[in-house]
């Protein structure tokens, strides 16, 4: 199986739109289907087809309203998941509305098996739900089974939902955000001038931004925050930077890095020991880490999907 499919899915799974959970639960329910190993699942060429009514009787149990849900399946979720990889609607999953219209007076799953139309993926697309869809979905997956751990060594103690809820936290606060950046700014006031690090033009005004996005990566260690002037720092939001332009601004980027590190650098060399140096802080970990950076943020755009970002 090409490993580009595994990338795919991690990609819409991260990058497309989470305006709604439609997407999610359109993931959710073929998982399922595809985990129950329905008799009505068949193959054609190479896709993969199921009846919608099996992904409607799913959604019925993700508490969806039954009169809206084929309409809101297959013109919203199936229209658009892809999109973060494919500029084209209907680029994984395709509906077809051949239901055989049987009348009857009581909908049941049999009903909606044979009134509902079908769907399709790609084989390839199939095949991996198969092998991750325990992983990804349900009562299977890592996160219930460890929660499920944690009820258990609690003696009841504990409830799932109190674990997942907890642990689905960040352990890093605004207020620890906040901190960081009163210490840069301090840093930066001593120092007197300040430039953006993004377009290299001196600025009274700045945010102190996080260079790869708080969003993406938790992290708020004193060498990913820089002063940005706050229109460009508007405009970076949740992008990547590309290896390029971390490149381009390589000077500023130690320049910073160095003195942070005179002002705070019991911090500062743990932190980057961490994140980017490895066991130790030697002469010249300053072309180390930022070679560490340029890769870090190379798989964040081609492996996880993150939108790279140039000036």
């Amino acid at each position: 199986m090409n490993n580009s499919v595994f990338q795919n899915i991690n990609k819409i799974i991260e990058r497309d739109s989470k305006a709604t959970t439609y997407k999610f639960a359109l993931l959710r329910g073929v998982i399922d289907i595809i985990q129950d190993n329905s008799p009505f699942i068949t193959i054609s060429k190479d896709r993969i087809y199921f009846p919608t009514g099996l992904l409607i009787e799913k959604w019925m149990l993700y508490y969806y309203p039954i009169l809206e849900l084929k309409g809101t399946i297959t013109t919203m979720p199936m229209k658009y998941i892809g999109r973060s990889i494919s500029n084209d609607y209907y680029s994984i999953f395709k509906f077809e509305n051949d239901s055989l219209k049987r009348k009857t007076t009581e909908i049941d799953l049999e009903f909606l098996i044979h009134n509902s139309g079908s769907f399709s993926i790609p084989f390839e697309y199939y095949e991996a739900f198969k092998i991750l869809g325990s992983f990804i979905s349900g009562q299977d997956s890592i996160l219930f089974k460890w929660a499920e751990f944690s009820v258990n060594a609690s003696r009841k103690n504990l409830s799932i939902e109190k674990v997942v809820s907890e642990v689905l936290k960040s352990p890093i606060t605004e207020r620890d955000v906040a901190e960081s950046k009163q210490i840069y700014k301090t840093i930066l006031k001593e120092e007197g001038k300040v430039f953006c690090v993004w377009t290299g033009k001196a600025i009274t005004s700045y945010d102190v931004d996080h260079m790869i996005p708080f969003s993406v990566w938790k992290n708020n260690d004193l060498w990913n925050l820089l002063p940005s002037q706050s229109k460009t720092n508007n405009q970076k939001r949740d992008k990547i930077p590309s290896v390029d332009l971390i490149e381009k601004r390589k000077e500023l980027i130690l320049h910073y890095w160095e003195l942070i590190n005179e002002n705070q650098s019991k911090r500062f060399q743990k932190e980057i020991r961490v994140a980017l140096l490895g066991n130790s802080l030697s002469e010249g970990w300053q072309n180390s880490a930022l070679k560490q950076l340029q890769s870090s943020c190379n798989y964040l755009i081609s492996n996880r999907g993150y939108e790279e970002w140039n000036i």
